[in-house]
């Protein structure tokens, strides 16, 4: 079962709602994760336990650290979307947050992920007070980089990057507070 123990979160823009992950997420989330094209630059399928546990942690996450990769569903209906936010993680410098994202195939190229982002950003700057906000693709996730320059990141890095074990041709893009909006 998926929980969260937090105070009640959520982030609204004009098509969408950030929000926690809930049960009824889970199939959706669970079929968007299995599909090879969604995740070809992310280490491939996951099984549903893993997805279960993703899910678990990025609820976990916004309830003890106030952010979290969480779910994005469209405000209109109540469709679930994706998954998008803020996470700390091991690989990276403990000083940045990254900011990743992850959209089901039929809802992609319509500036979700952009909108999306730009909402956790804003949270994360204004609320959080983050200086620094990272993000990381694979060289040719092309869609990802070009959401990272939408969003004003620039480059950072660009090399063989060791994520959980996986070595790639990466880059780090990156955003400070000061050059936000």
């Amino acid at each position: 079962m998926i929980s969260y123990s937090g105070s009640s979160f959520e982030l609204r823009t004009e098509r969408l709602v950030l929000r926690p992950f809930v049960e009824g997420d889970v199939a959706a989330y669970a079929a968007m994760n299995a599909d090879p094209e969604v995740m070809r630059w992310l280490g491939g399928p996951r099984p549903l336990e893993q997805t279960r546990a993703e899910m678990q942690g990025g609820n976990d996450s916004l309830a003890r650290e106030g952010f979290g990769k969480v779910a994005i569903e469209r405000a209109a209906d109540g469709q679930f979307l994706g998954m998008c936010g803020l996470s700390l993680e091991a690989w990276a410098s403990p000083d940045y947050l990254e900011i990743g994202w992850r959209l089901a195939p039929q809802f992609q190229g319509q500036g979700l992920v952009t909108e999306a982002a730009r909402a956790w950003l804003d949270y994360g700057f204004a609320t959080l007070g983050l200086e620094h906000v990272i993000s990381v693709a694979d060289v040719p996730n092309v869609k990802s980089i070009a959401v990272m320059q939408r969003l004003g990141m620039t480059l950072e890095y660009e090399g063989e990057l060791e994520v959980e074990g996986d070595r790639f041709l990466g880059v780090i893009y990156g955003i400070e507070r000061g050059d936000w909006k």
